[in-house]
């Protein structure tokens, strides 16, 4: 029985991994003549309005806006500053289509 336990709470662990970490590739990567502020500005409202509850955080030197699901990964939007206005990526992990990647698309 024990060791059973061992490979099931590493499946576990590994599974949970990925729910707050963005993925190595994006779904979706934009170029915007807009900030990573006012690309942000623009979005978190979007979203909101989408009956979807953003998180928006600043770490280091770029925007990150994290939708929670309780039954997938988060899907994820980072903002970086670029020579000519912004960098989006955008890691859009459900199945289903929840207008997370066409309201970055529309705030681009």
């Amino acid at each position: 029985m024990r060791t059973l336990m061992t490979p099931i709470t590493l499946a576990a662990f590994m599974l949970l991994t990925g729910c707050a970490s963005a993925p190595n590739e994006p779904t979706l990567t934009l170029d915007t003549t807009k900030t990573p502020e006012q690309f942000a500005a623009c979005v978190v409202p979007k979203l909101q309005g989408r009956s979807m509850s953003p998180t928006l955080s600043q770490p280091q030197r770029h925007y990150r806006i994290v939708v929670s699901s309780t039954v997938a990964a988060d899907n994820v939007i980072e903002a970086y500053k670029a020579p000519a206005g912004g960098k989006i990526f955008i890691y859009e992990r459900s199945l289903l289509t929840t207008g997370f990647g066409q309201a970055a698309k529309d705030c681009a």
